[in-house]
């Protein structure tokens, strides 16, 4: 009579094969939310730089009363964006417009006198154009 081998542990093909396709599966509901996660953080450096660069031209009105001569200093963080002003003797509008080789073309906002803040663009895809807000979200949320 012969002999039957004991069987070898491990997994089976089908077993890995399985496996594979959910992770896959996984991998692929994930990527996308990690990637909105990452854009949503990358707008941060926009909205803090604003702020401050706002709470800066209302300390030249308050010292000069008058908006004309206040430029934008030297901002430490501006990797995602670039920064512009444009301003009168009674008003200011300083704007941020996303860098587009790192990921952020499209994206613009800016801020004026009275902390009126707006959305004035943004990529395909996420909603809440020239919003009277800074839109964080796909969705238009502020």
């Amino acid at each position: 009579m012969a002999r039957r081998r004991p069987p070898v542990p491990g997994f089976t093909l089908i077993e890995m094969m399985v496996v594979v396709a959910i992770a896959c599966v996984l991998a692929a509901l994930a990527l996308p939310s990690y990637a909105d996660h990452i854009t949503r953080s990358k707008l941060t450096e926009a909205t803090s730089n604003l702020a401050q660069l706002r709470v800066m031209a209302e300390q030249h009105f308050a010292n000069h009363r008058t908006y004309s001569g206040f430029t934008l200093p030297a901002v430490s963080d501006t990797k995602y964006f670039t920064y512009s002003l444009t301003s009168t003797a009674t008003t200011y509008t300083i704007s941020a417009s996303g860098v587009a080789a790192e990921g952020m073309g499209g994206f613009a906002y800016a801020i004026s006198r009275g902390n009126a803040r707006a959305t004035t663009a943004l990529p395909g895809g996420w909603a809440g154009v020239n919003s009277d807000c800074w839109v964080l979200s796909r969705g238009g949320g502020c």
